[in-house]
Formats: structure tokens, C-alpha cells, sequence
């Protein structure tokens, strides 16, 4: 069983991942299960389309449904966590590649791909 208390995301720098259409149950498992991100109730004029919303910090990542569907590999999201060595250990555990990068003025980060292959950042709070 995962710690949920030991990490926390703290914010986000852009708000938007692409998912293939029926993601919504991957969405949950990744972003709600393994990120520990609270899933917000879906705006009610998207009701009708695909996708989840999540709190991270004080902003909502949407993960948007697109068709056709290309990951964002290069303009990914950036999340800052309470505790970058724990997630990329959880990462890890569940068989996600962590990619470690401190090339950035000596900031602790790393970058890893969600279930659709976005390119995600994760550094130190």
C-alpha cells in the first residue's frame, strides 16, 4: 500500500494533458490513485465530452480527450511535489521510468510519461 501522506503536489505550471478517447478510467488510476490528486467534478459544459479534472495545488490539470490523439512530448507539464525521492520511488514501484534531471540551475527534478505518453515534470517544492 502507497503513503498518500508522504507526497503531495504543491502546483502545476501548465493545465493540460491530450488522452485518447475512453481514458477516463487510466486518468483516475494515474493521476487520482498514483499521483494522489483530488478528481474535480467535470465544468458542466464539458459534461458531454471525454476526460477528467484534478486539483493540483491551487490549479486543476485537465486531462482532455483529442482525436486524434498526439501526447504533448515537448510543452509537458510541470508539478511541484512536497517530495520528488518518494514519487519517483511510487513511480518506480509501478513500473513508470523515472528520467532524473538536474541540469536546471541545480533544481531537483525528473520527468516521466503518464499512460498515454505525455511527458510529464516533477521537481522539488
Amino acid at each position: 500500500m502507497v503513503d498518500r501522506e508522504a507526497v503531495s503536489v504543491l502546483g502545476i505550471d501548465h493545465v493540460q494533458v491530450a488522452a485518447p478517447p475512453g481514458c477516463e478510467a487510466e486518468a483516475r488510476a494515474f493521476y487520482g490513485g498514483l499521483l494522489g490528486l483530488e478528481e474535480l467534478t467535470k465544468p458542466e459544459s464539458l459534461r458531454a465530452r471525454g476526460g477528467c479534472w484534478f486539483r493540483a495545488g491551487p490549479q486543476e490539470l485537465h486531462v482532455g480527450v483529442e482525436e486524434p490523439f498526439a501526447p504533448a512530448r515537448k510543452a509537458h507539464p510541470g508539478l511541484v511535489v512536497s517530495d520528488l525521492a518518494t514519487l519517483a520511488r511510487r513511480l518506480q514501484d509501478a513500473g513508470i521510468v523515472v528520467d532524473p534531471d538536474d541540469s536546471i540551475s541545480g533544481t531537483a527534478r525528473f520527468h516521466a510519461a503518464d499512460p498515454f505518453g505525455n511527458r510529464l515534470e516533477f521537481r522539488q517544492a
